[in-house]
């Protein structure tokens, strides 16, 4: 959810449909020709030179946009991260809608919008296109938007340079390494699993060696197929989660295990607190299933051996996997299944998730000064003279990750829910820039003329019966120094429209933002029901609006 700079800001939606964004497209040639044995390295002048044998040329200097990708990945009214030994169903996120990365002439210098500073914003000198001393004339309804980013008070004509080289961004982490595809759900092994694999090999060893020291060496190949075949058993666990969720028809983003257990990604929240319930329970209720099972397998071989010590660290783990996930607080199983609860008592899912993200809080505390004094007292089994030394070291840090882990899932829960109850805030409508129609070869500086002449901040080329062609990209003209623009056609500039581009003005929520993110674009044309063009909405102001919505008080 990264917030994109620029210069523009929501259009507040008092304008309603009545005015629609676009006029009808005029036409004006810019009367000052370049000077043909222009290289380039001439000094900037406020006029550049007059000729009379040559025509104007588009220039092909403009700017491709970078492409911002939000964040991503968490996002349920009540969100789980993973914990200790614990699977735990994580909905997933809406992220904030991805911006594509046009192609560009070979020669163009991309230009980096940077996230969360109101630096970004360009405030250049007053050029040829602009008079200094010039007012702008912004939308009619400037000012904070409910939904968008505060007023600017700057259009287009307004926009500076950027670094010519910005760094390059790397490419969004798919999750890890890809394992497979059940039930259609892709499943990924983050790099944390093998941490954490490491140490469960090593861990268990050394219990071997008390146990079955005969095996020497031999026992860390016995404890990396314990670690192996635990991870199964939460890959089974989180697989209930999915299977589950498919039932009720909501899509599974994917499985991931990780370094204290698994997730699964759910893309959307159940539709009554019933199916919350079940979808929560059915994860801990198939880990007793398999402890049952591990259990009955231990009765048909010998103890103390080695197939009976693996059954039995299998059934152990699976018991706790199962306790420690009923725990009634998010972001674990338990804590779901609570806010299923008070969900159906008091018809408030948002209740619901407060109650269980404390309760989680409160978990996390308790794990924190709780675990390290159980370890202490031997009261989950070991003598308390064992535990002194490394033993206590390695204990409270155990206890300490667990702990940042459930209160982070729990304050996660909160911001999701949070978001999830401004969504439907984001309207298409209200966002939407108002738009000037140009046609193909219009000059830059013509564009942006008219741009401010009717208060509008965004451009859109048409043909000669104005039907729509492609879009203008801002970061393209930011890209353009300002003496160059008279010779600049908006054609030059500009994306191509695709089908995913157009957009309805009646789009909202969740809606709005599985469109924008079926074609990932930095601006889209936003129409009428009856086709005629509204505006053009920038993925910079949804993502500027979905961060303000998350952080804005219930």
């Amino acid at each position: 959810m990264d917030e994109s700079g620029g210069s523009g800001q929501p259009r507040s939606g008092t304008d309603g449909s009545a005015e629609p964004h676009a006029g009808p497209p005029t036409r004006a040639t810019d009367p000052t020709p370049p000077d043909p044995h222009d290289n380039g390295t001439r000094p900037t002048s406020d006029r550049p030179a007059e000729t009379t044998d040559a025509a104007p040329q588009p220039d092909a200097e403009g700017d491709p946009a970078r492409g911002t990708t939000p964040p991503t990945e968490a996002g349920d009214t009540s969100t789980s991260a993973p914990t200790g030994d614990a699977p735990g169903v994580r909905p997933a996120e809406p992220p904030a809608p991805e911006t594509a990365e046009p192609t560009e002439p070979a020669d163009a210098a991309p230009q980096t919008a940077h996230p969360h500073t109101a630096h970004d914003r360009f405030q250049p000198p007053a050029g040829p296109d602009k008079p200094e001393g010039t007012p702008d004339h912004g939308t009619p309804d400037h000012g904070t938007s409910d939904h968008g980013t505060p007023d600017h008070h700057r259009t287009l004509a307004h926009s500076g340079t950027t670094p010519k080289n910005p760094p390059p961004q790397s490419p969004q982490p798919r999750g890890g390494l890809l394992m497979g595809r059940p039930f259609g759900v892709p499943v990924y092994v983050a790099p944390s699993w093998f941490l954490v694999a490491a140490l469960i090999t090593w861990v268990f060893g050394g219990q071997l060696d008390r146990v079955l020291p005969e095996l020497g060496a031999a026992r860390y190949l016995v404890s990396l197929f314990f670690a192996v075949a635990f991870y199964a058993s939460v890959l089974v666990h989180e697989l209930a989660h999915t299977v589950a969720a498919l039932r009720f028809k909501l899509p599974v983003r994917r499985i991931q295990l990780q370094f204290f257990g698994g997730v699964s990604e759910i893309e959307k929240e159940a539709e009554t607190p019933g199916r919350e319930f079940v979808l929560a329970f059915v994860g801990p209720l198939l880990s007793l299933v398999l402890a049952g099972v591990f259990y009955l397998a231990m009765q048909a071989v010998e103890p103390g051996t080695v197939p009976g010590v693996l059954l039995a660290g299998l059934m152990i783990s699976n018991l706790i996997v199962a306790a420690f996930n009923l725990l009634p607080g998010l972001p674990l199983d338990g804590g779901r299944m609570l806010r299923a609860v008070v969900w159906k008592i008091t018809g408030k899912p948002m209740s619901g998730t407060i109650a269980a993200a404390w309760v989680g809080r409160a978990l996390a505390v308790c794990v924190l000064i709780g675990l390290p004094l159980l370890t202490q007292s031997g009261a989950l089994g070991s003598s308390a003279e064992d535990n002194v030394g490394m033993d206590t070291v390695m204990d409270a840090l155990l206890a300490a990750i667990l702990a940042a882990i459930i209160w982070t899932g729990a304050g996660n829960s909160l911001r999701m829910a949070r978001l999830r109850e401004h969504l439907p805030e984001l309207r298409a409508r209200t966002l939407t820039r108002r738009a000037v129609p140009v046609e193909t070869d219009t000059p830059l500086s013509e564009a942006l003329r008219r741009a401010n002449d009717a208060g509008a901040r965004a451009l859109v080329v048409v043909d000669a019966e104005g039907t729509p062609l492609s879009l203008v990209r801002e970061a393209a003209i930011v890209g353009v120094p300002e003496h160059r623009r008279p010779w600049v056609a908006v054609s030059g500039l500009a994306q191509d429209l695709t089908d995913g581009m157009r957009v309805s003005a009646e789009l909202a929520g969740e809606d709005l933002l599985d469109a924008l993110r079926a074609t990932p674009a930095t601006e889209y044309l936003v129409v009428e029901e009856t086709g005629e063009i509204y505006g053009v909405l920038s993925a910079a102001d949804v993502e500027r609006a979905f961060v303000k919505a998350m952080a804005r008080p219930s």
